[in-house]
């Protein structure tokens, strides 16, 4: 297991800046999920902590010794890729075991190594398959495997399972965190998927434009977004956001002339302002008609079958809004729904900013 410290790391092609002063300290045995959309940077500064790219500026620590001018094999990390780069004329045995037999290690403890990886991720009955003989799922396994018999101080994850089906690509999530419960080893891994982010990672890191926009465990980046990127991007269906403007006295959130909520009474300090009211699509509830409903006028409804999605639009506001209701729900087309939802559950964006208020 290793600490790994990236201080102020920015990445330029030319005059072309795709990094900016990213900073986050990864404790030993930690369980890292680097996510945000495709072209972020997210990819980039993962190849740079395995020395695959150069640093523009700014350093990179593992296990305090400074990594900046090492050679990948010299930082004692092991990556696991989208595509597995499994040798296709080696058998499994051989695909685990090349890495090593580099390093000179002896027949004796690659033999001990490849065994006992094999029998973590359950490929003991496959070490004389080739790799056009396995499944997605094998082959990924086995490229961990690949990684695992080294016995690094961090595993890197570029993307592992985008290629994978939905089915194996939920076995492999729940895979992924037993082995890191066994292990224990230091892990940073990259996704764009949202989901795989928010079930394997102890904490998150949500890139966004070359900029780290938020860090914190799934529970705080969630219930506690501190922008408008990172609350729309984390959650499906996607958070809502409405335009609003706050009452003087911070108790009331006017979405158009015939529709307010209240807020939360901490909510006295934006008094008067306009701003970005979040709700997400299950933190609507249905009730019955009143002074602070929202009445939904429904578009259309998707039956998901342990909960339906409503789409629809509110009286003076052209946008699509989403609720996510608890069990099968048959609504007809230009129904109206009157909806509510705990003062708790909002949030407030600054427009400009975008930053949480």
């Amino acid at each position: 297991m290793a600490r790994v410290l990236i201080e102020n790391i920015t990445k330029s092609y030319g005059e072309t800046e795709v990094l900016h002063g990213i900073n986050t300290d990864i404790q030993e045995g930690e369980f890292i999920v680097i996510v945000g959309p495709s072209g972020c940077g997210k990819s980039t500064l993962l190849r740079m902590i395995a020395g695959l790219e150069e640093i523009s500026s700014g350093t990179i620590s593992i296990d305090d010794r400074v990594v900046n001018n090492l050679e990948p094999k010299d930082r004692d990390i092991a990556m696991v890729f989208q595509n597995y780069a499994l040798y296709p004329h080696m058998t499994v045995f051989k695909n685990m075991a090349y890495g090593l037999q580099l390093r000179k290690f002896s027949r004796k403890d690659i033999k001990k190594r490849v065994d006992q990886a094999a029998k973590l991720l359950q490929l003991e009955e496959l070490l004389d398959r080739k790799p056009r003989q396995l499944s997605g799922g094998q082959r990924q396994r086995v490229a961990m495997g690949r990684c695992i018999v080294r016995e690094p101080k961090v595993f890197l994850f570029d993307e592992p399972l985008s290629n994978l089906d939905a089915k194996l690509r939920v076995q492999m999530r729940l895979e992924l965190r037993k082995l890191h419960r066994r292990l224990k080893v230091t892990s940073i891994y990259v996704t764009h998927d949202q989901v795989e982010a928010m079930t394997l990672g102890d904490r998150l890191v949500v890139i966004n434009a070359g900029y780290a926009e938020q860090i914190g465990t799934p529970l705080d980046l969630y219930e506690k977004p501190a922008t408008l990127f990172v609350a729309g991007f984390l959650g499906s269906p996607a958070m809502n956001f409405i335009k609003a403007q706050i009452s003087a006295d911070g108790k009331q959130a006017r979405l158009s002339d015939s529709v307010q909520i209240p807020l939360h009474t901490g909510s006295a300090d934006c008094g008067g302002k306009e701003v970005t009211l979040g709700i997400r699509p299950e933190h609507f509830s249905l009730t019955e008609q009143g002074h602070s409903t929202l009445p939904l006028t429904v578009d259309h409804a998707e039956f998901h079958g342990a909960d339906t999605i409503i789409y629809g639009r509110l009286p003076g506001n052209d946008e699509l809004l989403t609720a996510r209701l608890p069990h099968i729900h048959h609504i007809s087309q230009d129904k109206v729904l009157h909806l509510t939802a705990a003062p708790e559950h909002i949030h407030l964006f600054d427009p400009a900013s975008g930053k949480r208020i």
